[in-house]
């Protein structure tokens, strides 16, 4: 439960940073478009990648292997963002308010289990073959 707490605090810490630098971005350069925010949202994955290494999952992989992974959970959970809404809203007929708490939940939930069984996982390396010396009798 501790890993989900942190899991859910950080990701609303991260919502509440884009949020922000979002607005901030815009106010300065008097533009609101959709590459100013996936800009936005692009700076936080550093921060947001070492919050859930380091707090959530207490992970000490080494960086070439989590965060590539990580990004590809990030990449993962925008297909499933527009798979859930798609669902939510055009084959459900869900309100708004209603259809984005259940996308955000879901895809929230997957990511999270996705981050905690391999993004983060402590696993073993995987041994295709060993050399052993020849005995000689």
């Amino acid at each position: 439960m501790g890993q989900l707490a942190a899991f859910v605090f950080i990701g609303a810490a991260g919502a509440a940073g884009f949020v922000a630098l979002s607005s901030l971005a815009s106010q300065v350069t008097g533009s609101e478009s959709s590459l100013l925010n996936a800009l936005c949202y692009a700076v936080l994955i550093g921060p947001v990648y070492l919050a859930h290494r380091r707090f959530s999952f207490q992970s000490d992989l080494p960086h070439s292997h989590a965060l590539p992974r990580y990004i590809g959970v990030q990449l993962m959970a925008l297909a499933l963002v527009t798979l859930f809404s798609y669902l939510v809203y055009s084959i459900l007929g869900m309100t708004s308010v209603v259809a984005a708490t259940l996308v955000i939940a879901l895809t929230s939930g997957l990511n999270f289990a996705v981050l905690r069984g391999w993004a983060f996982a402590h696993r073993a390396p995987v041994v295709l073959f060993q050399l052993r010396p020849i005995a000689h009798e």
